[in-house]
């Protein structure tokens, strides 16, 4: 039995003919007008984006419709449009907003929100305020003071500039005085006699004394704070206060930033007052500082009898509270609630007391009558 080949399939059809009917003059005229409006408006946009491209100065930004050449949706916002061509609609008359945040009002809650600008304000640690509010507050005018970095300087300008106005208050480096041809008028130190002074010192304490000196001297050229001026030596704030009388050193505090200055005192300059012109000498200073700690002595030990006294008297008022609530029937006053027998005063000797009236104190109990002689 012959196999069946496959045949060949038979040609596709031919494509029917297309049911719309052919174009007529008329809708080809308009067809080509069309095309031809559209080609000028694109050639008349294209050459007012280049006279406005060669009219913008440098820096300025080209508007949206240079290069926006898209249709906008009607639900969306067109950026070209201007405030000009929003529609004029409101109840009032005024016109709408070209955005659609313009329309937006706040709360009325919020409507007396006050916006301050925190970057102008300091923190003086009880809460923040305006130079206005307080005119006179040193807190608050403390940025006015140069200690800010300004806006115009860069971090190293301002590091070299701190710098330099260090290097200028210690009068050291480039701002050291020049030495003179003339020796009779350079500073010497008046240890060594070399020229190499402090020269801050010079003008703070008004001595000329080296660095060397100032470590090899130390019982005459340290520093003193002014609690160990109080404490030691026994001056009196006033006097520590005149720079006249005792010239000092002002150093950040090192315990607490916020806290004020440190006043440093030379140590010779110190003694040199207390010694000759307030105590006389070394050992009248031991003994004004004896004599005022048995002074501070004696005032706590009669601060401790006073409180011992008292302690005293809330006991014998607190027990006889409590002999009476437990139904002890209680007593007078001054009876040995102890041994529940009645208290005999023992009075000792009348002192006459401050208003001239006599006084008995019973010297068991403590209690106190005044005596009246006729």
């Amino acid at each position: 039995m012959a196999s069946e080949r496959p045949s060949t399939p038979p040609p596709a059809a031919a494509p029917a003919a297309s049911s719309q009917p052919p174009l007529t003059p008329e809708q080809v005229k308009r067809i080509e007008i069309n095309r031809l409006k559209a080609k000028a408006l694109r050639s008349q946009r294209e050459a007012e984006a280049q006279q406005q491209a060669t009219n913008l100065a440098a820096g300025q930004k080209r508007p949206h419709s240079a290069v926006s050449r898209s249709d906008v949706a009607p639900n969306q916002r067109d950026a070209r449009t201007s405030a000009t061509l929003a529609p004029s609609a409101g109840k009032d008359g005024t016109p709408a907003p070209s955005r659609p945040l313009d329309s937006i009002q706040p709360a009325r809650n919020f409507t007396k929100y006050v916006e301050y600008d925190f970057s102008k304000m300091t923190d003086t640690k009880g809460g923040f305020l305006t130079v206005e509010d307080d005119p006179h507050n040193k807190a608050l005018h403390a940025r006015s003071s140069g200690e800010e970095k300004p806006a115009h300087m860069t971090l190293k300008e301002w590091e070299r500039h701190q710098l330099l106005k260090k290097l200028r208050e210690q009068k050291s480096g480039p701002f050291e005085p020049a030495i003179s041809a003339d020796m009779s008028k350079n500073k010497t130190c008046r240890e060594c006699g070399s020229m190499e002074v402090d020269w801050q010192w010079l003008d703070v304490f008004g001595c000329a004394v080296c660095n060397k000196c100032k470590d090899e001297y130390p019982e005459k050229y340290s520093l003193l704070t002014k609690t160990e001026a109080r404490e030691d030596y026994m001056l009196t704030d006033p006097e520590l206060k005149d720079e006249e009388l005792l010239p000092h050193l002002e150093r950040p505090n090192p315990h607490k930033s916020t806290w004020n200055n440190m006043m440093l005192f030379l140590r010779y300059q110190v003694e040199e007052y207390a010694f000759s012109k307030k105590w006389g000498s070394a050992e009248k200073l031991d003994e004004a500082y004896e004599k005022r700690e048995e002074d501070k002595k004696k005032r706590k030990n009669e601060k401790f009898k006073s409180k011992l006294q008292e302690l005293k008297k809330r006991t014998r008022v607190e027990a006889y509270k409590r002999s009476r609530q437990q139904g002890g029937g209680g007593g007078d006053f001054g009876d040995d609630l102890r041994k529940g027998g009645k208290h005999e005063h023992v009075w000792g000797r009348t002192v006459e007391g401050d208003d001239g009236v006599g006084l008995k104190t019973c010297v068991e109990c403590g209690m106190q009558v005044e005596e009246l002689e006729f």
